[in-house]
């Protein structure tokens, strides 16, 4: 069995942003390479910041409709659920590594579901939250098999 491997909303984002053609290619590899080995998670919350980025803020936004679209493909993905416990493991994860919360937050829910890996690049690529090691998958990925 594979390594269960957590996927950070901006690697989502990326998939399906064609103003970063490079990026782009790579997160789609990357999610392609979590269905084959049926190893990714994700949370409610990265299905949150999709949905919001990818409607307000890229260069060219989805529409609400293609936006829900997408999210429904993401159902595929086990879904980590925020609920006051993982705030709270949130809070002691801010306090033990100086993260802002919300990154607090998607390491904790990475440990709820017992990745090895963190895909992000919005963590310190190398650090290791706990026993999850970050990876900043579009700066590593020539040297590292990281799927």
């Amino acid at each position: 069995m594979n390594d269960r491997i957590f996927i950070d909303t901006n690697v989502l984002i990326y998939a399906y942003d064609k103003h970063e053609p490079e990026k782009q290619k790579r997160a789609q590899f990357l999610l392609k390479e979590g269905i084959q080995n049926d190893n990714v998670v994700i949370s409610s919350q990265v299905l949150s910041e999709f949905y919001c980025t990818v409607t307000k803020k890229i260069r060219e936004p989805m529409s609400y409709d293609e936006a829900h679209e997408v999210i429904r493909h993401f159902k595929i993905f086990p879904v980590v659920e925020v609920d006051s416990v993982l705030v709270n493991r949130a809070i002691e994860t801010l306090k033990q590594y100086h993260i802002p919360y919300w990154d607090s937050l998607i390491v904790a829910a990475a440990e709820r579901a017992g990745c090895s890996k963190l895909l992000s690049e919005d963590f310190n690529s190398g650090q290791l939250y706990y026993e999850i090691l970050a990876v900043d998958p579009f700066k590593t990925y020539k040297t590292l098999h990281i799927v």
